[in-house]
C-alpha cells in the first residue's frame, strides 16, 4: 500500500501548525472552540492523524483526543461538547472521562451513551498534570478497544516525540562542549540519528494504521497494534536520548522538555504499552 501526503493533506498539515501557533496564548477553552470551528473532530482518519500529530507536538491539553478517537468510534457519532469512552471493561484510566458531556459505554448488549453525571468518576493524579484521567465506576462494561483510539494515541506520541528531537537538535548546536558545539560530537549523532529513525518507523506505521481504516480494510485492527506498539518503542529510545543529551537540564521543572517526555510515555501506557500490543499481534 503506497502512501504519499497529496496537496490538500500538507496544506491541512500546514494550517494546523498555524492555527495552533495563534492559539497557544489562549485558554484550554478557546482553543477548544476553536478546534469545533474549523471541523477538524470530523475529519477523515488520514486527515485526524495529521491533526492530532500536530497536537502532539504541542502537548495539547483539550478533549480532543478523547473525544474524536474514543468516544466517536464507539458512539458512531461526535460528542455533544466533549465526550469519551469506556471500552476496556473496567473503566480504568479513561481519557477525559472527568469533564466530558458524554461517556459511550460499550456493553455486552451494545452501546451505551451516558450523560454526564450520571456515571461515577473519580479523577486519578498522574505523572503528566496536563492530561484528564479519571477511574469510571461501570458495572457491565465490555472490551473492545476501536483501533481509531490505538491509532489516536500513536500519532500524538510520534507530534510529542518529534517535538523532543527538535529540542534537542536546537539544545546540541548551541551547547558548547571542549569549544565545540555538543552536536559535533559523533555519539551525539548517533543519538539523533537513532531518535529520527524511530520516530520515521512510528510515523509511517501511524499513518498506514490511518490508511487502512480510511479505506475499512481489514488489516485495520493489525495496522493499529504495529503503529501503537511502535510509538510505544519509539518514546522509549526518544525518551533515554532526549533525557540524556540534555543532560541536568533535562529533570528540571522550568524546562520544556519534560513537558513532552510526560505526554510521550503517557501515550505508551494508555490502553497497553508496546509490549501488550506485539502479544497482541502474535496471538491474531
Amino acid at each position: 500500500m503506497e502512501f504519499v501526503l497529496d496537496e490538500e493533506q500538507l496544506m491541512l498539515r500546514r494550517t494546523v501548525r498555524e492555527a495552533v501557533a495563534k492559539s497557544r496564548a489562549r485558554g484550554e477553552d478557546d482553543q477548544w472552540a476553536l478546534y469545533q470551528e474549523l471541523g477538524w473532530l470530523e475529519a477523515p482518519p488520514v486527515e485526524l492523524a495529521l491533526i492530532l500529530e500536530e497536537l502532539g507536538y504541542v502537548a495539547d491539553g483539550t478533549p480532543f483526543l478523547a473525544s474524536a478517537t474514543w468516544f466517536a468510534p464507539v458512539a458512531g457519532r461526535l460528542p455533544e461538547g466533549a465526550g469519551t469512552a469506556v471500552f476496556d471493561g473496567a473503566g480504568r484510566y479513561v481519557l477525559d472521562a472527568d469533564r466530558a458531556g458524554e461517556i459511550a459505554v460499550r456493553t455486552r448488549d451494545g452501546v451505551r451513551i451516558v450523560p454526564a453525571g450520571e456515571l461515577p468518576v473519580e479523577r486519578v493524579d498522574v505523572f503528566d498534570s496536563s492530561l484528564h484521567i479519571a477511574h469510571v465506576d461501570v458495572r457491565d462494561a465490555a472490551h473492545g478497544v476501536p483501533a481509531l483510539a490505538l491509532m489516536g494515541l500513536a500519532a500524538t506520541a510520534v507530534g510529542s516525540c518529534r517535538r523532543i528531537l527538535d529540542l534537542v537538535v536546537d539544545h546540541v548546536k548551541e551547547r558548547q562542549q571542549f569549544g565545540r558545539p555538543l552536536g559535533a560530537f559523533q555519539a551525539v549523532k548517533h543519538k539523533a540519528a537513532d531518535m529520527y529513525v524511530a520516530i520515521e518507523r512510528a510515523r509511517a506505521l501511524t499513518h498506514f494504521s490511518a490508511l487502512t481504516l480510511a479505506e475499512d480494510d481489514q488489516r485495520a485492527t493489525g495496522a493499529a497494534h504495529m503503529a501503537k506498539a511502535a510509538a510505544g518503542e519509539c518514546q522509549r529510545l526518544v525518551f533515554r536520548h532526549g533525557l540524556q543529551l540534555f543532560g541536568a537540564m533535562g529533570f528540571t521543572w522550568e524546562h520544556e522538555l519534560q513537558i513532552h517526555l510526560k505526554r510521550a510515555k503517557a501515550c505508551d501506557l494508555l490502553l497497553g504499552t508496546a509490549a501488550t500490543h506485539r502479544r497482541a499481534l502474535l496471538t491474531r
